[in-house]
């Protein structure tokens, strides 16, 4: 029996022409359905019937509604243990369940990093760290490139690695991660390269997301104070092209 986040059982729409004996994609379509409806707790039932059956997509869903606490008692160890259920059965490469997949792996390295606290997951770097490599190596996936550089940059989880960490910024920023050319400009920055690093510290504060915007603009702005004018110039002229990709 499935319970809502108040304790009670919950019997799917008899409307709906779906049962608990349907088949997983019946059932996370009336899942999909319910919860775009804002019926969530009829969802998480559907959501579970079809992980109980093997369909990743419920899983995913159901994991990602309770470390959201999204029409259940938040539970980030419940969430852990479905995500963990994904990640351990693998993926066909190019297969429908990739995205799935991946954000799995991306949810699980987030629990490693912080730990969940009263529950048998406590912080775990290292753990964190190669659940980045697989998504960032096996998967392409931008986020996962930027995660592990950070760690590679700050010696998280194991050994610092400038030159592995410019390697999976640039991955990243190539893939349109903004954070990822921010980062990767202050590098180079450091490095000796101003006018190519304020370049693109300069182009990544141009296309980033509300959310970054804060720490790219500071990060840009202490660049910029360092530099003469003639650098400024070059590199706002040099950051359009790379906005442009010619780069």
């Amino acid at each position: 029996m499935v319970l809502g986040a108040a304790g009670h059982a919950f019997a799917l729409d008899p409307n709906a022409s779906v049962s608990k004996e349907s088949g997983p994609f019946d059932l996370f379509r009336l899942g999909f359905k319910a919860y775009r409806e804002g019926n969530k707790q009829e969802a998480v039932e559907a959501y579970r019937y079809a992980a109980e059956k093997g369909h990743t997509g419920s899983r995913w869903a159901l994991a990602t509604m309770y470390a959201d606490g999204d029409g259940v008692v938040k539970n980030d160890f419940e969430a852990f243990k479905i995500y963990s259920e994904i990640a351990n059965q693998g993926v066909e490469p190019g297969s429908n369940d990739t995205s799935f997949f991946v954000n799995a792996l991306m949810a699980l390295a987030e629990y490693y990093q912080r730990g969940i606290p009263s529950s048998p997951i406590q912080p775990d770097l290292s753990q964190a760290r190669q659940l980045y490599f697989q998504a960032a190596s096996a998967f392409g996936d931008a986020e996962a490139q930027f995660r592990l550089a950070k760690m590679l940059l700050s010696g998280e989880g194991g050994e610092a690695n400038i030159k592995q960490a410019k390697k999976w910024l640039n991955h990243a920023r190539k893939g349109g991660h903004a954070g990822a050319m921010g980062i990767f400009g202050n590098v180079i920055f450091q490095e000796g390269q101003t006018v190519r690093g304020l370049a693109y510290m300069t182009a990544a504060l141009d296309i980033c997301e509300p959310r970054d915007r804060d720490w790219l603009q500071s990060m840009q702005e202490q660049a910029f104070s360092l530099v003469n004018e003639d650098e400024r110039r070059n590199a706002i002229t040099l950051s359009a092209n790379i906005r442009k990709g010619d780069d």
